[in-house]
């Protein structure tokens, strides 16, 4: 869900999941699929559901990008979005 109502645990929504992912990524710059993944699931119990709604999330807001050929995603930064 991207729009959280009085009903919806802050902790389990899709922004929720993608600031997390946010976070890590802007550490590290460049992070493994499932490594990412696992970060997550230790993060929050409902990640399975989340993970890929949140990472679609920042890829169309145009924040990170996948990698194919190493399977990972890099932060693009403020200077590298469109």
């Amino acid at each position: 869900m991207l729009r959280p109502t009085k009903h919806s645990h802050p902790d389990k929504t899709i922004l929720h999941a993608a600031t997390l992912i946010l976070k890590r990524l802007r550490k590290r710059r460049i992070e493994q699929f499932d490594d990412l993944r696992e970060y997550l699931r230790k993060q929050i119990k409902s990640a399975d559901f989340l993970f890929l709604p949140a990472v679609n999330l920042l890829f169309l807001l145009g924040i990170i990008e996948y990698r194919p050929k190493n399977d990972s995603f890099e932060y693009l930064g403020k200077n590298e979005t469109i």
